[in-house]
């Protein structure tokens, strides 16, 4: 008994090592891109590109994170997460560093929208959740998810005033060197996980023997399952939100008549508060049926933009929406990640959950997109904030009927 505690102390302390290694590479990573919506105004503003133009940019930039992430699962699940991650981390800092050498909107295109996205694709939730998901027994996954996603939280709160800052100091070229740059900051926090690679790898060995599936069939068998589909349809709904929202919420504000420093503020709130949601859901999902607390987000999130839409729009307001948006920002990743490893187990997680954020960047990709279209077409987005509402609305339902066993009390350990 001595040598099994001992044993599962051990596996316990290198778990929690990976679990924070992977949250502060997500730090970076989601720090650097989810502050793009920062560089619209100033890159239109000083190349003469239009809104339209560079909107599309970093639209093909939503599809490209998405569309890479189970391209770089399936190799990491073959290969190892430590590598693919390192070969993002170049990317990502390639990308940004290109970036203020482009005057044209399909050199931003292939800076921001291919080079920095694939980049960010190769270190982001599919490949550090899965990793980690590896380790864990099924009724740990949900929080140790939720620490994770945690991590891009508090990446966004430090990056978002920080990179506006730099902005307003230096210019929109020294705030992208300074983002490239944090991208290498990665690379180091990878130790832990190559320390774990051998474990990890020989835990996925065993269930591929025990289990007898490659792959394909894998794939096969979940683009047949209606519940995988079902959550797949609900992410799209988040990646059209949160796309719209990082793109394009700092020039709605300035529309509303607010100075650009109550656009970062609020999205470093967003970021601050997304913390407390994705902690706090990683924790229900130990309790309560995962498919009810993604309905629950998805249908909050209507009732916040509905408000949002008849408020006033003074600072203090913009700060207090923002703080209640971001309880639920990115709190649809852990829930997400635990179906799918419910539904199919963890083999191919990376993979699995990849496809599933192919489909959230799909919808980001129409939220970035369409959003510098309506406001080039309107001179306002109210539209697009109309159809966040109805999506949400439609999310939440699509996620009641998905097939998720019961929770079951767990035996008391001896």
């Amino acid at each position: 008994m001595s040598t099994s505690t001992a044993s599962q102390s051990n596996v316990s302390a290198g778990t929690v090592g990976l679990i924070l290694a992977a949250a502060a590479i997500l730090l970076i990573t989601m720090g650097v891109r989810q502050t793009t919506g920062l560089f619209l105004l100033p890159i239109t503003q000083s190349t003469g590109i239009s809104i339209v133009a560079f909107s599309f940019a970093l639209a093909i930039g939503q599809f490209v994170f998405g569309a890479a992430q189970p391209v770089f699962g399936a190799i990491a699940d073959k290969y190892g997460a430590p590598k693919v991650i390192i070969a993002g981390a170049l990317l990502l800092a390639f990308g940004g560093a290109l970036t203020p050498f482009m005057t044209t909107s399909s050199g931003f295109l292939l800076s921001m929208g291919v080079i920095a996205a694939a980049g960010a694709a190769a270190g982001s939730f599919s490949i550090l959740i899965g990793i980690a998901s590896q380790r864990l027994p099924a009724e740990k996954r949900s929080m140790a998810a939720g620490i994770i996603n945690a991590g891009g939280s508090i990446g966004q709160f430090v990056f978002a005033p920080l990179v506006q800052f730099i902005i307003g100091a230096a210019g929109w070229a020294t705030a992208m060197f300074a983002t490239a740059f944090a991208a290498l900051l990665t690379i180091p926090l990878v130790l832990p996980l190559i320390r774990s690679a051998s474990s990890a790898a020989s835990t996925a060995a065993h269930a591929v023997a025990a289990g007898h599936i490659t792959l394909s069939n894998q794939l096969r068998e979940a683009m047949g399952n209606p519940s995988y589909l079902l959550l797949h349809a609900g992410f799209f709904t988040c990646g059209f939100h949160i796309a719209f929202l990082v793109t394009h919420f700092p020039s709605d504000l300035q529309l509303c008549g607010l100075t650009p420093n109550v656009a970062a503020n609020s999205l470093a709130l967003i970021g601050l508060f997304n913390v407390v949601g994705s902690l706090g859901i990683g924790w229900l999902g130990q309790r309560y049926r995962m498919k009810y607390l993604l309905a629950w987000v998805y249908a909050s999130r209507a009732l916040m933009i509905a408000i949002y839409l008849v408020m006033p729009k003074t600072a203090l307001n913009i700060y207090i929406f923002a703080a209640a948006l971001g309880v639920t920002w990115l709190a649809t990743v852990p829930p997400t990640a635990g179906l799918v490893g419910k539904l199919f187990g963890t083999r191919y997680l990376a993979t699995l959950f990849g496809l599933t954020l192919l489909s959230h960047q799909i919808g980001g990709f129409l939220g970035a997109w369409l959003g510098g279209l309506v406001l080039s077409q309107t001179s306002s987005y109210q539209w697009m904030w109309y159809a966040d509402i109805g999506l949400a609305l439609l999310a939440a339902i699509a996620n009641l009927p998905i097939r998720e066993q019961r929770l079951h009390a767990q035996p008391a350990t001896a």
